[in-house]
């Protein structure tokens, strides 16, 4: 299983998903513990916001974290098999962590602004 995490500062996760162009890629070793294998550091036209391709690097993932998304991204991603949970959790080995561990994720923090629809 392959998991994104938004990461714009490859530290943290950062919301605003569907601008994101910035991804930290974890899968689960032998061991069962989420190992980061890749990192994906898209050019602007590569953001879901602004992308019409057919295939984008994100779907090569099973779920994205995010600290934050519209309603269209999620649909969007779900349309392409990528399962998107938000959090306001901001560590993102601790989010893979718990998410492997069948644990809830801190819920996402208030997002104060609308999305057009």
């Amino acid at each position: 299983m392959k998991i994104g995490v938004t990461s714009q500062n490859f530290r943290t996760i950062t919301g605003h998903a569907g601008k994101t162009r910035r991804f930290l890629i974890f899968s689960e070793n032998s061991d069962g513990v989420p190992t980061e294998v890749d990192r994906l550091d898209l050019p602007k036209e590569m953001s879901m916001h602004e992308f019409r391709g057919t295939e984008h690097p994100i779907d090569q993932l099973d779920i994205l974290i995010t600290g934050s998304c519209g309603n269209g991204f999620k649909r969007r991603l779900e349309s392409r098999n990528v399962r998107v949970i938000t959090t306001g959790e901001q560590d993102p080995l601790k989010a893979v962590s718990q998410l492997l561990a069948g644990e809830s994720l801190a819920p996402p923090l208030p997002h104060d602004h609308q999305h057009g629809s």
